[in-house]
């Protein structure tokens, strides 16, 4: 039987989750699975994310080969996913996410930062949580892999940088975090810290395949969390946080409690709000949440649309 081709980017972090994936489907179907590394604009792009529109420019070109045969199934970061769903395309698992919370990489925390210190980071979303706790820092967009990322920190032109603490866990860099926010300080990216696995839609033995992947109340939390993203029409480059935490009792999914917030970019204000329900009503739980968010003039403080 031939190996399984799976389409990852080529960086260090993509291709070590992509064989962290592989190694797990191997162990639970014994199917040999093969890496095949693909170039998207979200690499070679020396543009910010926000100015690319964000959404999506990692996940195209895998996309194409998926849906062209060149690959089996790809494997993401489930936060660089549309939140428009693609016909063509099945999230065939989502496995057990890791942390999703922020991380600051630096040699003080961030209330020991001196005023005017320079803390790298891309996202509109981390820069206007964190002016809401330091106004007086100033917040340096910021690109590169990992190591180029922390190394100015090291040489000293930055003094901190923000990153995602999944990805230094999976790399086994979790050393290299000066502090972790709690998401009541910082609210992740919706879907951050999980993995998608998707593959071409009309690939029924695929899908049943792959599902053996798949965690039930992570898939949960983080559905709800990208449904109030898509409810209010932002893209992940938007000033937009949630956090979703699916109770577990005993072998079944509890209720989903769901946080979300947008904040203004200056981080002066912030409508943020909470609420929780049935694990299989996720979808719903994140879209009324929004509904409540827009109703409290989340729309403006987004600045994008006039809702």
């Amino acid at each position: 039987m031939n190996a399984l081709r799976l389409g990852t980017r080529k960086s260090e972090l993509a291709t070590t989750q992509s064989r962290q994936v592989a190694a797990r489907l191997t162990e639970l179907t014994g199917r040999k699975v093969e890496l095949v590394g693909v170039t998207t604009l979200g690499d070679v792009s020396k543009a910010q994310l926000a100015q690319l529109g964000g959404t999506g420019v990692f996940v195209s070109a895998l996309r194409e080969r998926l849906i062209e045969g060149g690959i089996d199934f790809a494997v993401h970061s489930l936060k660089d996913l549309p939140t428009a769903p693609d016909p063509r395309i099945a999230l065939a698992a989502v496995p057990p996410r890791q942390d999703p919370r922020d991380v600051l990489v630096s040699r003080a925390k961030l209330a020991d930062l001196p005023a005017g210190a320079k803390v790298g980071t891309g996202s509109p979303r981390r820069i206007a949580q964190l002016r809401a706790l330091r106004q007086d820092l100033e917040y340096v967009p910021i690109r590169g892999n990992l190591d180029t990322r922390i190394g100015r920190v090291r040489s000293g032109e930055l003094d901190a940088i923000v990153l995602a603490a999944a990805g230094l866990n999976r790399l086994g860099r979790d050393r290299e975090i000066g502090q972790t926010f709690e998401v009541d300080e910082v609210l992740p990216a919706p879907g951050q810290g999980a993995l998608a696995v998707e593959c071409r839609a009309d690939r029924a033995d695929l899908i049943e395949l792959l599902g053996v992947l798949d965690d039930a109340a992570t898939r949960a939390e983080v559905t709800a969390e990208r449904a109030v993203l898509a409810a209010l029409e932002a893209g992940c480059a938007a000033p937009v946080g949630a956090f979703a935490l699916c109770e577990r009792e005993g072998t079944r999914e509890g209720p989903v409690n769901l946080t979300a917030a947008v904040i203004e970019i200056d981080g002066e204000r912030s409508v943020r709000k909470s609420t929780a329900g049935p694990a299989e009503a996720a979808m719903e739980l994140g879209r009324e949440l929004a509904a409540a968010m827009i109703a409290e003039g989340a729309g403006t403080l987004m600045g994008e649309r006039n809702h």
